[in-house]
């Protein structure tokens, strides 16, 4: 079911932001906008049946920051200073990370007003949000057309579909920045979640958290997470990664396959609630971060106060920090390719 949509503030574009919402049959709730294609909230049940909105967000469009639950483009994660070769053309990225290009950019398409188009489907009600990212936009080349397409499946699912298409060769590498806690939004720490991870390789990351071209064993590390350990047994271990980059905030390599098939990725569980939360995704991996930036005393949605590491992220995505290291997962789109991912989370109770 799709309930009527409101409004969700004017940005200083002056356009006007909308906040639409889905329930599945399950009663299962997820609040999205247009501006940024941003998951704002979503309701899912307890051991007991309870529904609790477990994202961190705020109450309108022109609040939010942290790229909390925006759609991530053109490119996920950083690049180090802003720079690449496309084809040998040398391309830079502006500086919105001090030293490096991140996420896209300072307006990349989480600052962007999307088209939107409700639809109900037979998996349950959807939203379709699409741009036009014009050439030279945050200085990436060529015109992108882009989608993703969110539904809340009858299954207990939140499905992203994305699509991309361009008229020159261009970076695209794109994802979810959704900020997880299985309590609740408001329930501060999720240093008790339990982590399981179908990765067992990570990138190292330099001191600007930026990964290199290392890939790591987790094994017998802070960062093995095969067998289900709580996000907070390891992370102030001293371990050098861990202190370079205040918590967990690294890209897994899933094992590789033939094909991009959907496969599971990552299983969380908060043992209080007894939410539990799979990411299966069609990417060959994913940037795990413990919210490790978030300020003290952040003013979230309905009187919410948030803090560092008061929820969890699992970004599908290609390799980060890509033009150093084009050998593992490649983010270049040609003409007459089509870009596509599907990620979903997958909501069950232990």
């Amino acid at each position: 079911m799709i309930l009527p949509s409101r409004h969700f503030g004017i940005l200083p574009s002056g356009g006007q932001a909308t906040l639409y919402s889905l329930v599945n049959q399950h009663g299962l709730k997820a609040e999205l906008t247009d501006f940024g294609a941003v998951l704002v909230s979503l309701r899912v049940p307890d051991i007991r049946g309870e529904l609790a909105d477990i994202t961190l967000g705020y109450d309108d469009a022109t609040s939010y920051k942290h790229h909390f639950g925006a759609t991530v483009g053109r490119f996920a994660g950083p690049i180090a200073a802003g720079r690449c070769l496309i084809d040998g053309v040398p391309l830079q990225l502006g500086l919105n990370g001090g030293t490096y290009h991140i996420h896209g950019g300072a307006y990349g398409f989480h600052k962007q007003l999307w088209s939107a188009e409700p639809q109900n489907g037979t998996d349950g009600p959807a939203i379709r949000f699409h741009r036009l990212s014009p050439d030279g936009e945050e200085g990436y080349p060529g015109n992108l057309q882009v989608s993703v397409i969110y539904t809340l499946t009858h299954r207990n699912e939140l499905r992203l579909d994305y699509a991309a298409r361009t008229d020159q060769p261009t970076l695209c590498n794109l994802t979810n920045h959704s900020y997880f806690n299985l309590g609740g939004h408001q329930s501060g720490p999720i240093l008790d979640h339990q982590v399981q991870f179908g990765a067992n390789t990570y990138n190292l990351n330099d001191a600007d958290i930026i990964a290199t071209g290392s890939v790591a064993t987790a094994k017998g590390t802070p960062f093995d997470f095969r067998k289900p350990m709580s996000v907070g047994a390891r992370i102030d271990s001293g371990y050098d990664q861990l202190r370079l980059c205040h918590g967990y905030d690294h890209n897994y390599l899933l094992p590789k396959t033939e094909n991009s098939e959907l496969r599971i990725a990552a299983t969380i569980t908060d043992p209080k609630s007894g939410r539990k939360m799979e990411m299966w995704t069609t990417e060959p991996g994913f940037q795990f971060y413990t919210g490790n930036s978030i300020p003290e005393g952040d003013q979230g949605k309905c009187g919410a106060i948030y803090g560092k590491r008061h929820a969890l992220c699992l970004e599908a995505q290609r390799a980060p920090n890509w033009p150093d290291m084009p050998g593992l997962t490649g983010a270049l789109l040609r003409p007459g390719e089509t870009y596509r991912q599907t990620t979903l989370y997958r909501f069950l109770c232990s």
